[in-house]
């Protein structure tokens, strides 16, 4: 062996440390990190396991709210429907009560025209049976 090799040789066995020691700490560093992101992972979940829980009772209550909501709703619209149709029943009530004696006066006003006609025509009748006789002579 000559002095060069074993002077290679040397620097190829100090690269060789040199990269073991450095993937040691490497390792030694990410053993290091895990532990630590697993501690704050750990300190995350006791943080939040609270807040998940009062999420949990804040959705609870809002559902329990959102179906009283509704149920007041329906209830609101069922009485507002009900109250429709008995406005609606009233005016029709009122409608008749007041149209059928408003028609039946019409009917007694017309009736006593027609009296009223059929007399003014008998007193105008007997004056004019002559006229009409003579009208009729005329008449080819």
């Amino acid at each position: 062996m000559t002095v060069w090799s074993e002077v290679f040789l040397g620097v190829i066995a100090v690269a060789t440390a040199a990269t073991a020691i450095v993937q040691i700490a490497v390792i030694v560093v990410a053993a290091r990190s895990a532990r630590h992101v697993a501690r704050i992972a750990e300190q995350l979940e006791r943080d939040i396991r609270p807040l998940f829980g009062h999420l949990d009772a804040i959705g609870r209550d809002a559902a329990r709210a959102t179906a009283l909501a509704t149920a007041q709703v329906e209830r609101a619209d069922r009485l507002f429907a009900d109250i429709a149709v008995r406005i609606d029943q009233t005016m029709a009530t009122v409608q008749d009560s007041v149209a059928t004696p408003v028609r039946e006066g019409r009917a007694v006003l017309s009736a006593l025209r027609a009296a009223m006609q059929a007399i003014r025509e008998l007193r105008r009748g007997g004056a004019r049976q002559g006229r009409s006789e003579d009208d009729d002579a005329l008449f080819i």
